[in-house]
């Protein structure tokens, strides 16, 4: 789906300051020509499967769009922004053509600008991005102020093809082994029962929700304490989270991992798309407590590491899960870049983009802003950013979901992080993870206790019929009875009965269509003292001799006109 925005990376960087187009367009031109990635299409028609070509520097020059909003008043500025941003991730890519990227420089005011990066995912994954902007940065930097790209010191960059050429060197036996019986058992993915969105909304949409310094602090500190990684405790949280949801305690949801190989010297500085996306299984034994199934989690997730190079689809066609059916519908993506590239990829980005001072004040351009979208094919991506404060947030569909339906999700998966690590020995089927709310909301509803009477049916009709005689009690198309008539007439049934030896622990077959008569007589059996059977005229007469033989009827009330109807009987 070229046009649906899925995977496309759209990086917004708001600039102030006096720029410089050509020294602005050379410094992609210098990263283009340094990183094979960079240059790169797919071919895949006519292939067994599709390849990355590398094009010469020349072949893959940047077109940087320019467009001017000056003129616009501010809001209508805003807008113009946001609908051009919209408007350009759902342009697509020509893979067939490099770069598979697109610049574009907005200029809001005369000193201020948005620039806008556009990649396809293929080319390049988040720990990638801090790396080419820095590295952007420091060329431009170079440039404006009259100086040459080859004076600035880069570390020296190694080609992605060896990657690719460590990564077919893999043993696929070894991995189809481990992810067959690591997935052995199951057969479709874990369902996400949530509420539905009423209508169809116009775009992916994100909600987020930060857990505050002291939160975040005691999740850090449980994680130390007893050897855990902090990813590990989210993915026992959201895996909690989908068995409540889902009613499952066998789940399995998607977890990305950076996808770059200790034993390939200079990985943590090479560029492109090495991520990959991998199965998480988390089963949920009631009686576990917290702290063995988080160590059980992170124990199985070392294990993968030795076969995390097998690529998803090679994964899901070892698994039982029919082929076109998706492994997992939900995403987890936690953002652990390395430090030395980037705490946070704002500050990294901002920290690149500072200007030294300079002989020319015109060479400042600083950087006010970055946002970055990022659209997954999951239709539940949740995405996590470590810190001071951790920074939780779910992408969606909000023509598939209701955003209320997100938002509780999000409180929901708040609550467990804060439980697991509140109370590392309690069972799992004991912790809570309803909110205050909801919790409230739960007792209320389910505060049915009421005073009533202590009577039988019969009983009660007697009292009605004593104290509203004339009220409407039994309405058919034919006729109407009030609670007296109906009263009398039940009485009169009941004492016929008992003259006719009815008794208790006696069982009463009746077979009537509905009708007045079919209320008295379930009434008129009752103050009888005996207990009635109910007997569909619609039946076959089989059925009907059958349940009179086994139910040992002593009497069978019906209406003349079914009486030919009825098998033989002995009641």
């Amino acid at each position: 789906s070229p046009d649906s925005g899925v995977y496309c990376e759209q990086s917004g960087f708001t600039l102030r300051g006096v720029l410089h187009a050509e020294a602005f367009e050379q410094a992609w031109r210098r990263l283009i020509e340094r990183h094979d990635i960079l240059r790169t299409r797919i071919e895949w028609e006519g292939l067994a499967q599709p390849v990355q070509v590398l094009v010469d520097a020349g072949q893959a020059l940047p077109h940087i769009e320019h467009v001017d909003l000056r003129g616009y008043a501010p809001n209508q500025r805003s807008r113009e922004l946001e609908a051009y941003l919209e408007a350009d991730r759902l342009r697509g890519f020509d893979f067939t053509k490099a770069p598979i990227m697109r610049f574009a420089l907005i200029q809001l005011e005369e000193d201020q600008y948005q620039f806008v990066w556009t990649f396809h995912h293929l080319l390049l994954d988040g720990w990638s991005n801090p790396i080419v902007i820095q590295e952007f940065f420091a060329l431009y930097q170079a440039l404006s102020t009259g100086g040459k790209a080859e004076g600035v010191e880069l570390e020296p960059v190694r080609p992605f093809r060896d990657y690719i050429d460590w990564l077919h060197k893999q043993d696929k036996n070894a991995a189809s082994g481990f992810w067959t019986r690591y997935l052995d058992g199951i057969e479709a993915p874990t369902p996400l029962p949530l509420e539905r969105s009423s209508g169809v909304a116009p775009s992916y949409r994100e909600l987020h929700l930060h857990l505050n310094e002291t939160e975040t602090a005691e999740l850090q500190a449980f994680a130390r304490s007893h050897q855990l990684t902090l990813n590990v405790i989210v993915q026992g949280a959201w895996a909690l989270l989908l068995s409540r949801y889902s009613g499952e305690s066998d789940v399995v949801f998607g977890s990305t991992v950076s996808g770059r190989p200790a034993d390939l010297e200079g990985v943590e500085t090479m560029v492109g798309l090495f991520i990959n996306t991998l199965p998480v299984r988390a089963q949920l034994p009631a009686d576990a407590t917290v702290l063995e199934w988080l160590r059980q989690l992170q124990a199985e997730q070392i294990e993968q590491r030795q076969y995390e190079y097998a690529a998803l689809s090679q994964i899901q066609g070892w698994s039982e899960v029919p082929h076109g059916t998706p492994l997992f519908d939900s995403l987890i993506v936690y953002e652990n870049y390395p430090i030395q590239v980037t705490v946070s990829e704002s500050d990294a980005m901002r920290e690149a983009s500072t200007t030294a001072n300079t002989e020319s004040a015109d060479s400042d351009l600083e950087l006010l802003d970055i946002r970055t979208f990022e659209q997954t094919n999951y239709s539940i991506t949740l995405s996590v950013v470590p810190g001071e404060q951790l920074d939780l947030s779910i992408g969606f569909d909000p023509g598939r979901y209701a955003e209320p339906a997100i938002g509780r999700m999000l409180e929901h998966l708040q609550l467990l992080l804060r439980q697991l690590s509140a109370a590392p020995q309690r069972e799992l089927g004991k912790v809570p993870m309803l909110t205050e709310a909801e919790q409230e909301l739960l007792y209320e509803w389910n505060a049915t206790e009421a005073e009533y009477p202590q009577q039988t049916v019969h009983e009660l009709i007697d009292r009605q019929a004593k104290q509203t005689p004339d009220a409407t009690a039994l309405v058919t198309e034919a006729e109407t009875l009030t609670y007296r008539e109906l009263n009398a007439r039940a009485n009169q049934l009941a004492r016929y009965l008992q003259e006719q030896g009815l008794g208790p622990e006696m069982l009463v077959g009746i077979c009537a269509e509905r009708s007045p008569e079919l209320a008295v007589a379930i009434l008129g059996v009752l103050k009888a003292g005996g207990a009635y059977v109910p007997l569909d005229p619609a039946y076959p007469k089989e059925r009907l001799a059958y349940m009179i033989k086994d139910a040992e009827m002593s009497f069978l009330l019906t209406q003349d006109r079914l009486t030919a109807s009825l098998p033989d009987h002995a009641a």
